[in-house]
């Protein structure tokens, strides 16, 4: 299902972030555009039956929802999202141009914001280039 919207090299580093950050718990790793979605890693045991266009779709609109939202809440900025399911946690790190979902099994609170600090980094560095 790969698109070729990340360079190899790009895909790459960004599963080696995820797995140097989340171990042998991580599921997945999907980067997304406004427009189009790349599935860069699927542990081998799981199934490549997600309709991850929806979730695309879903969590692109979710982050401009949240976004606008908390804009100059006393919150502070928007981070990024954990959802939390049956089976295993997402979470999505979003610029205003592309992002990245993580599908993980169980992890702590400290261990999602480790991810979400090095897909953050991710996204910075390619803003710059």
């Amino acid at each position: 299902m790969p698109t070729g919207i990340l360079t190899d090299e790009a895909a790459d580093q960004i599963v080696t972030t995820c797995r140097t950050a989340i171990g042998d718990s991580l599921r997945s790793v999907t980067y997304f555009t406004r427009d189009d979605y790349e599935q860069v890693y699927l542990r081998e045991e799981l199934e490549r039956d997600a309709d991850l266009s929806t979730f695309i779709g879903h969590e692109w609109h979710g982050f401009k929802t949240a976004q606008t939202a908390y804009e100059g809440s006393e919150l502070g900025d928007y981070n990024y999202t954990i959802r939390v399911f049956d089976n295993g946690f997402l979470i999505r790190v979003t610029s205003d141009r592309e992002g990245v979902i993580v599908t993980t099994d169980g992890l702590t609170v400290k261990d999602f914001n480790e991810v979400a600090t090095a897909v953050g980094s991710f996204l910075d560095s390619r803003a710059v280039a």
